[in-house]
């Protein structure tokens, strides 16, 4: 699969297997089914964006290649969970699932987006410096399975360059 050969989509209670799957696949703490169904169908200001293969024949092997769940709560975006299957990482999925959920946030009037990482994600967390964000805190022992800190980052205010890019930069957990 060639970079950019996916789309970016808005998500709906269809997906949720899906979903699920890639969720399960790149966490030791993953989200369950009830509490993804309650953020895609029960919480309004939750969105879903899932990233698949532009292709018929390359949807056929895997149907939902990345995606993301954030909220969009007054002047802010809250990116809650970003996940890519692991063969698919390193090519802008995740980039591009960001990237889209930050110009949603602006074109609803966010101009701040937060988020908290495993300290030792530093693939994410190099994402998200990526377009600008920087660390303001640490919360201690705030994930379990493994036990671990939180670094929480935040983007303020967020700039949405001329050609998509965002920032003016080129698994959330």
């Amino acid at each position: 699969m060639m970079p950019h050969d996916w789309t970016i989509g808005a998500a709906n209670l269809e997906s949720l297997s899906e979903i699920l799957a890639v969720e399960e696949a790149c966490f030791s703490a993953p989200w369950t089914r009830k509490m993804l169904e309650g953020e895609l169908s029960g919480n309004p200001f939750a969105h879903f964006l899932v990233a698949r293969p532009r292709r018929v024949e390359e949807a056929s092997k895997q149907a939902i290649l990345g995606y993301l769940c954030y909220w969009i709560v007054f002047e802010e975006v809250r990116l809650m969970n970003l996940a890519v299957i692991e063969s698919m990482r390193h090519r802008g999925i995740a980039r591009s699932l960001v990237s889209t959920a930050l110009q949603t946030g602006v074109s609803q009037s966010a101009h701040r987006a937060v988020l908290e990482v495993r300290a030792s994600n530093r693939a994410a967390q190099a994402l998200y410096q990526g377009f600008g964000f920087s660390q303001t805190a640490v919360r201690p022992k705030y994930y379990t399975n493994p036990v671990e800190d939180a670094v929480l980052m935040e983007l303020d205010p967020i700039v949405v360059g001329d050609a998509g890019s965002t920032g003016g930069h080129t698994s959330l957990r």
